[in-house]
């Protein structure tokens, strides 16, 4: 007999970097088994350094990192990580981002710009980075900028859930802030059968890059209205959208989002918003200086882990997606 037969099982290992640990945490208490320990220091002069303390040779190894504030380096350390690993002989590389840096930068819209989203998706596959598992991206089209599996999870059925049991069904609209959030709200009409509005938003155009005047284009007099987004950012947009609610006769405004980055003056415009609760997941971890009794935050960790289950087993993430539809 020529050649050698090896009886080896397959083994997953979870690694994470310092971004958001807590929620690695979950995901590794979700699949029942301890996160690889690392170690992870920077440099007087910024530069990361890192190494994992155990052998990831042939192993299947899922590593999570969530581009949050400071973003750049955060990036940075999950590039080193997977290089790491790559050198150490893994047997797959999957990068978990529950939240994807850079994807607002998905097309130019001027020239001379770059297409950032893309960047991102270059690095990751030239550090080494065999598959991308991620959630709910700004737009579907950066799952095509990737050359590998992209696995494109989506935190409705979470949230949709919460405030599907929470409310009136019967007074339910779901709203989108702008014409770009139109199919996903179309999926939350879909799962809590309401009815949809959408808040369009126009320029004036005496007043160079602001918009000035938002238009409700559907029926939200004395209706619960759910405003829907992927993310939200200094909270802006989102809290000028419900004041239009509220200004055509909304009853309540309950805000949703994926991603709830809240930098800038967030703080001060949720506090001060008229809208009743705002709800995220944790896909980025909790600022520190926002304490609001209206916000509640939701775990996407047994979603992202069922997801890493099924990849490790060769099984169908389809699957989740059509649970999800």
């Amino acid at each position: 007999m020529s050649g050698i037969k090896t009886t080896g099982e397959k083994k997953l290992m979870l690694f994470s970097g310092r971004a958001h640990p807590e929620l690695a945490e979950e995901v590794a208490h979700q699949l029942g088994v301890d996160l690889v320990p690392t170690k992870a220091f920077d440099f007087a002069n910024g530069e990361i350094y890192v190494r994992f303390q155990e052998s990831a040779r042939g192993a299947d190894c899922f590593l999570m990192q969530s581009h949050t504030a400071p973003i750049n380096k955060w990036i940075m350390e999950q590039l080193i990580m997977i290089d790491a690993l790559k050198r150490a002989s893994a047997r797959s590389i999957t990068v978990i981002i529950p939240s994807y840096g850079y994807a607002r930068q998905d097309k130019k819209h001027r020239g001379r710009e770059p297409i950032s989203a893309r960047l991102i998706a270059d690095l990751l596959k030239t550090a080494g980075a065999d598959r991308i598992l991620t959630v709910d991206l700004h737009t579907d089209q950066i799952q095509g900028f990737f050359d590998g599996p992209v696995d494109h999870l989506s935190a409705l059925p979470v949230l949709a859930d919460y405030v599907g049991a929470k409310v009136d069904r019967s007074k339910l609209t779901v709203v989108s802030p702008d014409a770009g959030r139109v199919r996903v709200a179309d999926r939350w009409c879909d799962r809590l059968d309401a009815p949809l509005a959408i808040v369009h938003k126009r320029r004036d155009k005496d007043v160079a890059n602001q918009v000035t005047v938002h238009e409700v284009v559907g029926d939200v007099k004395g209706r619960i209205c759910i405003l829907v987004d992927d993310m939200i950012d200094t909270g802006g947009t989102i809290c000028a959208a419900a004041d239009a609610l509220f200004a055509n006769g909304a009853e309540d405004v309950i805000v949703t989002a994926t991603h709830g980055i809240l930098s800038g003056p967030a703080a001060d415009r949720l506090k001060n918003s008229k809208v009743s609760e705002f709800v995220f997941t944790n896909t980025l971890p909790d600022p520190g200086d926002l304490e609001l009794d209206k916000i509640t935050v939701l775990s996407m960790a047994p979603t992202i882990a069922r997801a890493v289950r099924e990849v490790f087993e060769d099984g169908s993430v389809t699957s989740l997606f059509d649970e999800q539809a």
